[in-house]
């Protein structure tokens, strides 16, 4: 018996991550120049990759 197309892990081991951790937030929003110095790390607005 052979497994099912959605549970072959091997396409999707390595792909692009569509979710960034806090600090990619931050420092993304800091290269964009949209960062203030003193801000909360809580409650950041959504960021896409550049691509």
């Amino acid at each position: 018996m052979s497994k099912h197309n959605s549970l072959k892990a091997s396409s999707t081991v390595g792909g692009k991550r569509s979710v960034l951790k806090r600090f990619e937030r931050v420092k993304l929003l800091k290269e964009r120049g949209d960062w203030k110095a003193g801000k909360s790390p809580i409650g950041l607005p959504k960021t896409k990759h550049e691509a």
